[in-house]
């Protein structure tokens, strides 16, 4: 062997194993080297540095997530819908009365599209009647049941093989550095509490989401609690601070969401006077997932990107962002 092609192995060698090194270290391996994720790092190494003038206490260090478009798909409809309406077809043998009801028989016959016109009220009635009549151990139960089966009509996965993969990296990445992760969602609680340990590696009581009503009821000497077809508390818009404030109990210091439902959480983390994070999913890629903002009924993202500029939070391009959008394997 001539020393030229001995030198040539080695620096082979060497340039492999730095290529290894860096993939080893870098904690968004997903997503290209764009701003976005230079200003992540950059904002949890600075945090978390002792001795820095952005040093945050790691009790203080709370990281918030919207689930639906931010963690997880939301088109062409909120998988919650999607539940509903399939809960609504399986429970209207026992309802007859559905069939000359409204909203329901709307929707029993038209499926998504119909709830979709139906309005906010016409959901929101929908959920109470299709969520309700159970305990929430029956109800975590049957949404886990669901989601083992149900499949996305575009790519035929099941909807919990649909979260973002350089989502859930930031998830690890941040709670590697002692950030403290919730989801705040206005999606039910309940629904979420159902997969979110599994899928994003949060338990159940750093879930804040919408709520309907329990009531406490012994039921055949077992003490229960038990959901009634009723709104309680909707954790969306303006409602977002105030369940973080209920349940969290801390103000964030990052935020993470995609639409103008996410507004006032965004406005509630970052407008403080200190280093804060917040970052605004753009879906931007209709070819590996879905380009929408301003024109849309699920995830309408208008108000919400004019504050991004003005509050300079992060808008993350998905196209332009991620190397890759869901994860690779199938559960």
């Amino acid at each position: 062997m001539s020393l030229r092609v001995y030198r040539l192995g080695v620096l082979a060698l060497f340039a492999a194993w730095i290529t290894a090194a860096v993939a080893q270290t870098d904690p968004l391996p997903s997503w290209n080297d764009g701003p976005a994720k230079q200003a992540i790092i950059a904002f949890v190494t600075d945090t978390t540095r002792e001795g820095s003038s952005d040093f945050i206490p790691e009790p203080e260090r709370i990281a918030t997530f919207d689930n639906d478009g931010t963690l997880w798909i939301e088109q062409p409809a909120y998988v919650q819908l999607a539940f509903a309406v399939d809960r609504l077809k399986a429970l209207a043998p026992l309802h007859p009365e559905w069939k000359d009801k409204q909203p329901f028989k709307a929707v029993l016959e038209g499926g998504m599209a119909a709830l979709a016109a139906s309005g906010e009220h016409g959901a929101v009635e929908i959920i109470a009647a299709t969520h309700a009549g159970m305990t929430n151990e029956e109800f975590r139960r049957i949404v886990k049941e669901w989601l083992a089966t149900a499949k996305h009509p575009r790519f035929d996965r099941r909807y919990d093989e649909l979260v973002y993969q350089p989502m859930l990296e930031v998830l690890a990445y941040m709670r590697a550095n002692r950030f403290k992760t919730f989801i705040v969602s206005g999606g039910g609680a309940e629904f979420i509490r159902a997969f979110a340990e599994d899928r994003y590696g949060i338990p159940p009581e750093q879930i804040v989401g919408s709520r309907i009503s329990t009531k406490f009821e012994r039921r055949d000497g077992q003490p229960t609690l038990f959901r009634l077809p009723q709104v309680d508390f909707v954790d969306d818009g303006p409602g977002k601070p105030v369940g973080i404030e209920q349940l969290i109990g801390r103000r964030p210091v990052a935020a993470f969401g995609n639409s103008d439902g996410d507004l006032e959480m965004l406005q509630w983390t970052t407008e403080t006077g200190k280093r804060r994070l917040g970052a605004i999913l753009h879906h931007t890629d209709g070819e590996r997932e879905y380009a929408y903002d301003r024109d849309t009924i699920f995830g309408r993202l208008d108000k919400a990107l004019e504050a991004a500029a003005l509050d300079r939070w992060i808008v993350i391009d998905m196209k332009g962002e991620w190397k890759t959008v869901f994860p690779a394997e199938k559960r």
